[in-house]
């Protein structure tokens, strides 16, 4: 054991005295609306955007609610296109792309990196409050009419039809510049912040994803803003871009939209695989098997990232060479994904695993991303997308991704920084239960999509042949459980901060620098600044991650 690491169930196993915190109690609301210390912005952005995946939550319970039976069941047809358009984008423009980098990356990033903030505090808070700018012009569509688009806002429908397209394309606009400004902030911060003795091979895994994230996030969102700002003078002037009654394409809009769209799923994904590093080797107590191969394969997926865009459209239209080439580098982007796998099962092999919940939902990550990103190649081949392109097979595969992959990393990576965020120990037996029924929930909605999409059964209809029902009805159940499972996770963390023990400084026998101070952090992080001795995984060095300076 590394010397000055507390392990639970050990003599160590005991909080350090506290300084100041920034949590203080004393505060008023207008304390926190105007702070620009970066642990309370990132738990105000955690406050934000789950309350955001709550009323997308609820909107996909109405979906699948819906969807029991083959005819209308409680909504009309108008209705449930609002309902999954709204599921779709508050998932992805409120909740996805934002919770990991604001909620997450804000609290640990700079204190990963020994700094006492990030480079611009300010410009910080003025993201947060971009979010919620747009966030508020985005559920303003529940008010104005609707939406029913679908969240990829495609025309010519989109610049055609009624309803808040402007009002959310608007709200979606603005929320691109938070997430700009954001990926800048961690850019610099990790460029010029790091403690001495902290080179970039020793950075923990989780800020090479972030770095990676921010870089897409910096690159990739003004082309969705652009995109969105041209949608918004079509349907507002009438000026033929994508329309074609005006002389416009709709396929350059699909063009427009993917560019951005894709690498976004990595923004979505790469802060998941962060996660998921950390989880791996604090939980299992070894040293990372391949850290630059990790490291360097975040990078990779970022820039392979801005090439396969086209693989959305390969019933578009497009040549038969550019479809070639992009199902070509779309097998290419699986490379390095499937290095961190292979990198991560490594690390597990015949280590010493403590079965916290942290792990357990680390384990349900390895298993669900891997159904996803297998059946990733099958939307890459040709042939086989003609298929299933626009079915429940994408639906499946998009979430398998999307909620086996970053939500099950976020909600592993909450239960593994909560007692370093709120200075609380939550039951570890309600965690595992939370992450049992996660898992079993999960497969159970999406996995019979994979069956009914091979089956030839559409995506986005609100109506279905009756041979389909029994799949759906089944999916359906399996939302139940979802729902419950969230249910158990909400209740265990939210009792923590009345019932729960004091946290250690280091619950989990951590090496990098956020389980090097106290519990919660002290308002500036550090009391002096750390120096890093050696790297963030280096579980078979006797020695302390940090010793102090006075710089």
């Amino acid at each position: 054991m590394a010397q000055g690491v507390a392990v639970p169930g050990t003599h160590e196993d005991h909080p350090s005295p506290k300084a100041k915190n920034y949590i203080n109690a004393e505060a008023g609301v207008w304390s926190w609306l105007t702070t620009v210390d970066h642990k309370r912005i990132g738990l105000m952005y955690l406050v934000s955007t789950l309350i955001a995946f709550a009323l997308g939550g609820f909107f996909a319970i109405l979906v699948r609610l819906e969807l029991l039976t083959p005819k209308k069941t409680f909504m009309s047809g108008h209705m449930y296109n609002q309902a999954f358009t709204l599921h779709g984008a508050i998932m992805v423009f409120l909740f996805i792309i934002p919770s990991v980098p604001g909620a997450l990356g804000n609290f640990l990033l700079p204190i990963m990196v020994g700094a006492k903030d990030v480079a611009f505090p300010k410009l910080n808070l003025m993201s947060l409050y971009l979010y919620w700018i747009g966030a508020l012009f985005t559920l303003s569509s529940l008010v104005l009419g609707g939406l029913e688009t679908g969240w990829t806002f495609y025309v010519p429908y989109s610049s055609t039809t009624g309803g808040a397209v402007i009002a959310v394309t608007f709200g979606v606009f603005v929320m691109g510049f938070s997430s700009i400004l954001t990926g800048l902030n961690f850019v610099v911060t990790i460029h010029k912040l790091r403690a001495p003795g902290m080179g970039w091979f020793r950075l923990p895994l989780f800020l090479w994803a972030t770095y990676a994230t921010s870089l897409v996030q910096i690159l990739a969102t003004p082309v969705l803003a652009i995109t969105l700002l041209l949608l918004l003078f079509e349907k507002a002037f009438q000026i033929g871009i994508f329309d074609p009654k005006l002389g416009g394409d709709p396929v350059l809009f699909q063009h427009f939209f993917w560019f951005y769209s894709h690498p976004a799923v990595y923004i979505m994904i790469l802060p998941g695989f962060g996660i998921a590093s950390e989880l791996i080797a604090v939980h299992a107590h070894r040293k990372v098997f391949g850290y630059r191969a990790i490291a360097f394969s975040s990078v990779a997926i970022a820039l392979i990232g801005f090439l396969v865009w086209g693989h959305h459209m390969f019933v578009s239209g497009q040549s038969e060479l550019a479809s070639t080439i992009f199902s070509a580098l779309t097998f290419l982007v699986a490379v390095p994904t499937g290095i961190k796998m292979f990198n991560w099962i490594s690390t597990l092999w015949r280590s010493s695993i403590a079965w916290t919940t942290p792990m357990a939902y680390a384990a349900a990550f390895l298993f669900l991303f891997a159904i996803g990103g297998l059946t990733g190649l099958f939307c890459g081949m040709l042939g086989t997308d003609m298929h299933i392109h626009d079915t429940y097979f994408v639906v499946a595969h998009f979430h398998y991704v999307m909620m086996g992959g970053t939500v099950v990393a976020f909600v592993g990576g909450l239960h593994h920084w909560w007692p370093k965020m709120t200075g609380k120990m939550y039951s570890d037996k309600l965690g595992k239960l939370s992450a049992l029924l996660l898992f079993v929930g999960f497969n159970a909605t999406f996995f019979p999509q994979f069956i009914l999409g091979s089956r030839g059964m559409p995506r986005r209809y609100y109506n279905y042949l009756d041979q389909f029902q029994p799949l759906h009805q089944f999916s359906t159940v399996g939302s139940w459980i979802i729902g419950l499972a969230f249910l158990v996770a909400l209740y265990n963390l939210l009792d923590s901060l009345k019932n729960g023990a004091d946290a250690p400084d280091n619950p989990w026998g951590g090496l990098s620098l956020e389980w090097q101070t106290a519990t919660p952090p002290p308002t500036e992080n550090f009391p002096v600044t750390p120096r890093v001795t050696h790297g963030p995984y280096d579980y078979s060095d006797d020695r302390n991650a940090t010793g102090a300076s006075d710089s």
